[in-house]
This record gives structure tokens, C-alpha cells and sequence, in this order.
């Protein structure tokens, strides 16, 4: 997927009524944030930006142009009217090429588990993992297939193949997807019923 491109102008004005103006123009007030603590006053086209972010990620880096000057960021925050769904205001946070980051890239399962066809429950106990590399090397999420998992089988986190100069922060023992017998706590069930109803047959 290419780059999203984001056109931004300064913002000179700051406050909640300068903010109404912007909003009122069709526009969204932003701020974009450095690395070393510096940040930018901003304000975008409303619908470029909602049209542009439907289907990124938190670790998708977009490229905020601003007046011509370029900044590859992350989304951080959106904060949305909670009556419309509008956005009211939108966070960046730059990202520096060529330097090493952190970030938490979200874990998304795929297939039909061959333990859930056979009567199983798949579990999903964490739904990212902390990664470190470069930023053109981010991943903007983690497909992982499932299909090939029985009852009693699992996927942790040290299973997890991802391209070269990424590597996996969070710890290799965690599990990621599980697919546990169902019908044992089912089982259970049943059989404290029919003790409680033998019980009370006797009384």
C-alpha cells in the first residue's frame, strides 16, 4: 500500500474558539509532535483526513505535508465528538528515518482452527506485540493463520516470523492464540446438575 499523504497548513491561532473557526471552515485542528519534545500547530481538510485514516493502524506512518515541508508520523489520537462521531482534533507523533523505535504492532487471527470444528474454543489472550526496528521496516499489523491449530494446541509469541530487521520485544512465552476443549467445562456442568439432583431426590 503506498504512503497516505496528508496536506496540513500552520496554525497560528490556539484556543477552543480559534478551534470552532477551524472546525466551522471544515477543518480539523492538529498538533504534530517530535522526537525531542517539539511540536507543531496544525489544521487539515476534515474529510481528506477521515477519508485518508479509514483503514490504517496505530502503527501505520503516514507523511503530513505541511506548506511543503514533510513529516512522516503516526496517528497517536483522534478525539471525536461523542454525539456525531466527528473529529474535533487529531495528534501526531513524528517519526525519525533511519533511527531505531519502538512501537506495539496489533495481532489480528485468520482461519477456522481445526480443534474449533471439532468441537474447541479459540482464545485469543493478546492482541499486540512490542516490536523494534526502523520505521520502513514497521509492520502495520500481524496476520496470523490459526487454521492449523487441535484442541490443546497454541501460538506464542517466539512462532511469530516477521520480516528481517524486525524483532520482537515482547516475551517469546506469551500466547498468542490457544484453542482449549470446550466441552470439558460443559461436562462438568452436567455432572454437578445431576449430582444436585440426585441430592435432592434422597431428601
Amino acid at each position: 500500500m503506498s504512503q497516505i499523504v496528508l496536506k496540513a497548513q500552520k496554525r497560528g491561532e490556539t484556543g477552543s474558539a480559534a478551534a470552532r473557526r477551524i472546525r466551522r471552515g471544515g477543518r480539523i485542528p492538529g498538533v504534530i509532535y517530535g522526537r525531542s519534545g517539539q511540536s507543531k500547530s496544525i489544521d487539515l481538510d476534515a474529510l481528506e483526513f477521515v477519508n485518508g485514516i479509514k483503514n490504517i493502524t496505530e502503527t501505520t506512518i503516514v507523511k503530513v505535508d505541511i506548506e511543503g515541508e514533510s513529516y512522516d508520523a503516526f496517528v497517536k489520537n483522534t478525539q471525536r465528538n461523542i454525539r456525531d462521531g466527528k473529529v474535533l482534533h487529531v495528534d501526531f507523533y513524528e517519526v525519525e528515518s533511519g533511527v531505531i523505535l519502538r512501537a506495539k504492532v496489533s495481532v489480528h487471527v485468520q482461519g477456522n482452527p481445526i480443534g474449533v470444528r471439532d468441537g474447541g474454543t479459540l482464545e485469543v489472550p493478546i492482541h499486540e506485540v512490542e516490536v523494534e526496528c526502523l520505521p520502513k521496516d514497521l509492520p502495520e499489523r500481524i496476520i496470523l493463520d490459526v487454521s492449523g491449530l487441535n484442541i490443546n494446541q497454541s501460538i506464542h509469541v517466539r512462532d511469530i516470523t516477521l520480516a528481517e530487521g524486525v524483532r520482537i520485544i515482547t516475551g517469546g512465552d506469551q500466547v498468542v492464540a490457544v484453542v482449549k476443549f470446550a466441552k470439558a467445562g460443559a461436562s462438568a456442568a452436567s455432572g454437578e446438575e445431576a449430582a444436585a439432583t440426585e441430592a435432592e431426590s434422597k431428601n
